[in-house]
């Protein structure tokens, strides 16, 4: 026997902390059981070796968690070692009961939606309820409870002992409810919603069920207290303890002061007389536990535990209980605060209210163990987990989850649907009626994973939609409902659907339209159009070359009459179905008969389903709407064709009946199916083989295998034309794939796989679908690299740019004179085409960089990320905090420290795997340059064994790398919940800082001259400036090489595409910039796209809007630095939307910055060409440094003597008298007041009046007067520096 503990705090007096040893031993038994052998043997073995386990109170607490206390916090105490070890069972159990809500939680969910949106209102409010949940139950572990179950906002805690202690167990659980409800009971949120706890204790007999099947375990309290335990929380109002019936009558009463509830035996308890200490450790000492268990004591908290001996089958009986989703990550051993993430699932709430039939403990195990093994049965195949069982006295409760990690699949919605109708159906038929049903379906972002306490946990989702899934439950019994996130995402047909009635939900404002689905009906059986139709008004763009070859093989066909099949295979959206309206359409304009229709996913598992429809279509019996409509035709069109007598095996087909003959009658049940299969060739080959006609099947890798066991013959027999769409992963689609690979079929197959659009494409189609000319640079750039080239993915980020209200419409006229304003050049500069007519850009305070990804778009990224190990998933996480491009040397420096030794092999397989990519043929792992002499296999990036070569390589490994899939990395990224992202976005910041720097070439400063001298030491707290030392050379290098790549990533995404004039800026020289063109082939160009736009959006995402501001003006005067207006103005414009966003009162800028804001500003204007605009700006700016510009031509003289006067020694001795600080300080103000005197000189100088030049003539004496002072601080500051070393 080993033990499992970690040391967690240093051990204080024995006199004021309770030590006492927790012992938990889990072993790896086989395959299939995946706790580490090594975690067990690095334990001692013996219970005298143990170290004493000391505790955090609370989530923020610094909890260092070993593997198997982290396993063990899933589960209460309550299942013991026996419990274990036996198979489903049920148990009668002794103990208090104790029921804590929260009350108001679902009207608290509805405003932190309101107020931050879905993501970040689900974030907080998880963050909320964790920090109020994690507060009351460091009470109740205080006090000895068991924490039983999590229902969201409740819990249900036990406090096990003998029937003799029942009284003194009451009053200690009386104790612990009083005291929750003085420090607890009430608590204000952020939202102004104040929530409060309510709650119920109950004493009666009970029992422990447990139940399942072979591979999972559930167990819940039974029983007369839990009955009264609910009976006694539904009497409570908020901040009330009510004591039931049973346990009033078993209670210590003369301790007690009550008050009687009308017309109820439960009382509200109002007061107590408290224990003493010694009674509490006396009642806690009397508590029932396993005879081998300890109980865990630290800072203010204990739990129960037990002692598992290492025995492979007891741990594989451990895991049943763990679900899935948490399994997948303690198997990979990730660190607890990485179990949580933010993710669209689907959740599906099942209610099963009991019979009153059912009363004893047998009777409740048995519809339970019934109830979930039949669940269990037909939630696998769609890929759904039981998150968790709860039962109460008006029923029990499953809730579902489909789309958590590793179990994302496409079309979940879809699946969860077919699941609910499953489930409905056989629960009615099991259960006695569909009265005693009712299943709930929403779909939406939620928070998925840990909630409780650090020692207590549970793995679950949270969130709006999750809430509105049980009202529904509620509040539509008897059938199976589904809200209209769900219908949407499900793309079924509206007659799978029926609308239902609008009904209030407590605690939801606005659950918008609710569907009840009726599933598969005789609609939906013989329905077969194609859901996409051809727009007369545009012509479908990119697809010339598909249009032609359909064209062609037409024309074959016709001429030579072999059956042909051409087949397009495409990526989810890449525009199969528009594709195959659009050949629809021009087969009928050529005057050919089209029998065209469409199948669905839920077709793949539905028998002769595509046979029924091609031939339904085909017979012409969709428009038939009566059965004796139906019986006509078929006998019209298939006279001659079948024996009269074999129409009756069409009845359950078509919905039909003609009389069952003497001859099927007769038939045993495989001579009919034979006659069936017969019947339906000679009708296909009817029905294709007949009138020259062109079958389109949009979907065709979800014909069933019945339907093609029939159709793949027939092709073979009869001379038809059939065009048909495919998608990748399907076994239909490999087989036509092989087929048309083979010389044999080649000629009758034509394979042809649908490219993604080109970028010139992506940016018609925009403009097409918008109803535009044109689309700013800035837009289509957006588009075409979030897009893919997938018109789907392009018409989902429209549509949430217009849905989120981005996109500003505006009429261009030719010779239209351009405004004298900011906003008016910034709205030129994004101005994409020459043309007059409606054009389309990007709302000026809009950020792109910062659009949430839609739901619809990150459900399919994830559902490739899914596919990948929870380690795997957990380094792209990381990366994509990082951005799009990362570097090695940052990745290691954000990731855990124990995972650093796994990175090397796991960005290997993240390249083979095609997520990531290598830059560049640089210096990167040495498994990377040399994979035959150390392959990155899945078992050493899986495994957590240390080999010499991997401790080697965490120092030696250097590069850059890019995700191969921008989709991906947002999404990944936006799993992260708010405070784990800003901790990470924080220490990416803090890396690079040290690089935030020009290159050597180029001195090495700031690109704003001693731009951290001049604002505050709050603005600039934390910063480390200067050039990196020798140890970052490496990390420059692959920075830089980052940086190119962003660069060619964002020059390069509108490739191809027609520049008009109105791009065309030139640049007029700068004096100010005092360099040339060479400047723009130094390494910072790069640095600025890796170092100082990440540092500004790194900035952005912590909220710390001062300093994000500081390296917005760094950006801009970088761009500038290598001659790039136009980023600079993009950038400025940011600053600007920063600045405005700001409160003027919080001073979080500086007016040096403010200055330097105005400056830039300036500097691009003059650079494209607005001299007015820019001799405003620069004037601006020098009030802001105090360095006031004269404005009328008498003022210029009288300033031009003054400028005369000053004496360059006073100056000097002034700058020698001053702190290095603040000399350091002035010289930032002076260098910028220089660089705006030197830009005015020439804005004035390039105007040719008298009056003019005499203002230029001011601005040069101004700027040498300027530029001596700035030389007087340097040589003072050289003199001091030179004193210091002399010293």
């Amino acid at each position: 026997m080993a033990t499992g503990c970690v040391a967690a705090g240093e051990r204080t007096s024995a006199s004021n902390e309770l030590c006492v040893r927790r012992q938990l031993v889990l072993g790896k038994g086989g395959s299939s059981c995946k706790f580490s052998n090594r975690s067990l043997k690095r334990l001692p073995s013996a219970l005298s070796s143990e170290k004493v386990l000391m505790m955090a109170s609370a989530w923020e607490r610094k909890y260092h968690h070993s593997d198997l206390e982290k396993a063990a916090a899933f589960l209460p105490g309550l299942l013991a070692e026996d419990s274990l070890q036996s198979n489903c069972y049920s148990q009668p159990i002794d103990g208090v009961l104790l029921f804590a809500d929260i009350s108001a939680f679902t009207t608290l969910t509805e405003k932190f939606i309101q107020r931050s949106g879905t993501e970040r209102g689900t974030d907080e409010l998880v963050q909320t309820l964790n920090c109020y949940l994690c507060d009351i139950l460091e009470e109740v572990l205080t006090f000895g409870g068991d924490i039983l179950k999590f229902a969201g906002d409740a819990v249900l805690v036990l406090w096990r002992t003998s029937h003799r202690e029942l009284a003194k167990t009451i009053s200690l659980v009386l104790q612990c409810s009083r005291q929750i409800q003085k420090k607890y009971g009430s608590r204000d949120t952020p939202v102004g919603q104040k929530v409060r706890l309510k709650i119920g204790i109950s004493a009666a007999p009970m029992s422990l069920v447990v139940f399942g099947d072979r591979d999972w375990r559930y167990f819940c309290i039974c029983g007369q207290a839990l009955h009264e335990v609910c009976e006694a929380h539904e009497l409570a109002d908020p901040g009330d303890v009510v004591l039931s019936a049973t346990s009033w009558e078993l209670c210590e009463q003369h301790r007690l002061r009550t008050k009687h509830l009308a017309g109820k035996r439960a009382v509200k308890v109002t007061g107590m007389d408290q224990m003493s200490r010694s009674e509490r450790q006396e009642a806690l000492r009397k508590l029932v536990r396993h005879p081998l268990s300890h109980r865990l004591e630290g800072e203010g908290a204990m739990r129960p535990t037990r002692v598992l001996s290492n025995r492979p089958k007891l741990v594989e009986m451990f895991r049943k209980y763990i679900p899935e989703a948490a399994l997948r990550k303690l198997d990979d051993r990730l660190p607890l605060d990485l179990f949580s993430e933010l993710r669209p699932v689907t959740s599906l709430f099942v209610h099963l209210q009991l019979s009153a039939d059912i009363i004893s403990t047998a009777e409740v195990f048995e519809f339970l163990h019934s109830a979930s093994r039949m669940l269990l049965e037909i939630l696998s195949p769609h890929k759904g987990e039981v998150n968790k069982v709860l039962l109460c006295d008006k029923g029990c409760t499953f809730l579902c989850v489909f789309g958590l990690i590793g179990e994302k699949l496409p079309y979940k919605s879809l699946h969860a649907l077919q699941s609910a109708v499953q489930i409905f159906n056989s629960f009615s038929t099991m259960f006695g009626g569909k009265k005693a049903v009712s299943v709930a379906v929403t779909s939406g972002m939620v928070f998925c994973g840990i909630t409780g306490h650090p020692l207590r946990n549970e793995y679950t989702v949270l969130g709006q939609k999750v809430n509105l899934a049980a009202r529904m439950m509620v509040r539509y019994p008897g059938l199976v409902s589904c809200d209209a996130a769900t219908y949407a995402a499900s793309r079924l047909p509206p007659y799978y659907f029926k609308e239902l009635p609008e009904r209030k939900m407590k605690g939801i404002i606005r659950p918008g339209t609710i569907y009840q689905y009726v599933g598969v009906t005789k609609a939906s059986i013989l329905d077969m159009s194609l859901t996409k139709e051809r727009s007369e008004y545009a012509p479908l763009l990119g697809r010339e070359k598909e249009i032609d070859l359909f064209v062609s093989c037409l024309k074959a066909y016709k001429d030579f009459g072999q059956s042909h099949i051409l087949a397009f295979e495409g990526t989810m959206g890449s525009g199969k179905s528009h594709l195959l309206a659009e050949l629809a359409s021009l087969g009928q304009a050529a005057g050919h008969r089209v029998v065209a229709m469409e199948l669905l996913e839920v077709n793949v598992r539905q028998s002769f389903s595509a046979l029924r429809k091609l031939m339904a279509k085909a017979l012409g019996l969709q428009d038939c709407e009566l059965r004796s409509d139906k019986e006509r035709v078929l006998q019209a069109k298939l006279e001659g064709i079948i024996e009269e007598s074999s129409y009756c095996l069409l009845n359950g087909i078509f919905f039909v009946e003609f009389p069952v003959s003497d001859k099927v009658r007769k038939m045993c049940e495989p001579q009919r199916l034979m006659e069936l299969h017969s019947t339906w060739a000679k009708v296909l080959e009817k029905v294709m083989g007949g009138e020259f006609g062109i079958f389109v099947i949009d979907n065709a890798h979800f014909i069933d295998p019945a339907s093609w066991s029939i159709v793949s013959p027939v092709l073979q027999n009869v001379s038809s034309f059939m065009v048909m769409s495919l998608a990748p992963g399907y076994v239909r689609t490999e087989a036509f794939c092989k087929a048309a690979g083979d010389s044999a079929m080649s000629q009758n197959i034509t394979y042809c796989h649908l490219d993604k659009l080109k970028s010139s494409a992506v940016v018609q189609k925009v403009c097409q679908d918008l109803g535009v000319v044109s689309i700013s640079r800035d837009l289509a750039r957006f588009l075409i690299q979030r897009s893919l080239g997938i018109p789907y993915y392009c018409e989902e980020l429209l549509r949430c740019l217009r849905r989120n209200d981005m996109l500003l419409f505006h009429t261009r006229r030719r010779g239209e004179k351009a405004e004298g304003s900011w906003e008016s050049l910034v709205a030129t500069s994004s101005s994409s085409a020459g043309s007059d007519g409606r054009v389309c850009t990007i709302r000026p305070d809009v950020n792109l960089e910062n659009t949430v990804l839609p739901v619809t778009l990150k459900e399919i990224a994830l559902s490739q990320l899914d596919q990948l190990k929870p380690l795997k998933q957990t380094v792209l996480k990381y990366a994509a905090v990082i951005g799009p491009v990362f570097t090695t040397q940052l990745l290691l420096h954000v990731l855990p420290a124990d995972m650093r030794h796994k990175v090397n092999c796991v960005l290997t397989m993240l390249v083979k795997d095609n997520i990531l990519k290598w830059l560049k043929n640089t210096e990167v792992p040495e498994d990377v340059q040399d994979p035959t002499k150390r392959p990155g296999t899945s078992v050493q990036a899986e495994s957590d064994v240390e080999t010499p070569a991997l401790r080697m390589t965490v120092v030696q490994q250097s590069g850059a790398l890019a995700f191969r899939v921008v989709l991906l990395q947002e999404a990944a990224y936006q799993l992260w919940p708010k405070r784990q992202r800003v901790a990470l976005h924080r220490t990416c910041a803090a890396f690079l800082e040290r690089h935030a720097h020009k290159c050597k070439s180029c001195g090495q400063g700031e690109f704003v001259a001693f731009h951290r001298f001049a604002v505050t030491s709050t603005q600039d707290g934390g910063r480390c400036q200067g050039s990196a030392d020798q140890g970052d050379s490496r990390s420059w290098e692959t920075l830089v090489l980052a940086g190119e790549q962003l660069k060619r990533d964002r020059t390069h995404a509108t490739e191809g595409r027609p520049v008009a004039k109105s791009e065309q800026t030139t640049e007029v020289p700068s004096k100010a910039d005092g360099k040339d063109s060479g400047a723009c082939s130094c390494e910072c160009k790069a640095i600025v796209e890796s170092v100082l736009v990440p540092l500004a959006r790194h900035y952005m995402a912590m909220g710390d809007a001062a300093r994000a501001f500081y390296y917005l003006l760094e950006c801009a005067a970088a761009y500038l630095h290598v001659s790039n207006s136009d980023m600079a103005l993009v950038k400025l414009n940011e600053a600007e939307v920063l600045r405005n966003s700001v409160d003027k009162k919080a001073n979080v800028i500086a007016r040096f910055e403010e200055a330097t804001f105005f400056s830039l500003k300036g500097e691009v204007c003059y650079r494209m060409g607005r001299m007015e605009l820019a001799k405003k700006m620069i004037l601006e700016a020098l009030s802001l440094l105090k360095r006031k510009f004269p404005r009328t031509t008498v003022g210029a003289l009288v300033k031009s003597q003054v400028e005369k006067l000053q004496c360059a020694a006073y100056v000097a001795r002034r700058a020698a008298s001053l702190p290095q600080e603040a000399r350091r300080k002035r010289l930032a103000w002076l260098l910028q007041q220089s660089c705006c005197l030197s830009l005015l000189e020439q804005l004035f100088s390039l105007e040719g009046t008298s009056s003019r030049q005499t203002f230029s003539r001011l601005a040069a004496r101004m700027k040498a007067n300027t530029d001596r002072a700035a030389d007087s601080c340097r040589a003072a500051d050289a003199h001091r520096r030179g004193g210091d070393e002399l010293i």
